[in-house]
């Protein structure tokens, strides 16, 4: 009887050749689409963090 270790990765190893992996194109496409998402949300929390932090600044010079 084979280890449950061995068999773990044995059983994984056979899953790998399931999957139905995407082409060159798909996968160039998704990065463009994360990498663009990522961009996307950096400069929102980027303008968001500016509005607080003049909020900020706003509210320490009013006393």
């Amino acid at each position: 009887m084979k280890n449950s270790f061995v068999q773990y990765f044995i059983d994984s190893y056979q899953e790998l050749h399931k999957v139905t992996w995407p082409t060159r194109n798909q996968a160039m496409k998704l990065t463009a689409i994360v990498l663009g998402f990522c961009l996307f949300m950096a400069i929102l929390i980027g303008a968001v963090d500016g509005l607080f932090s003049t909020g900020y600044q706003y509210l320490i010079n009013l006393t």
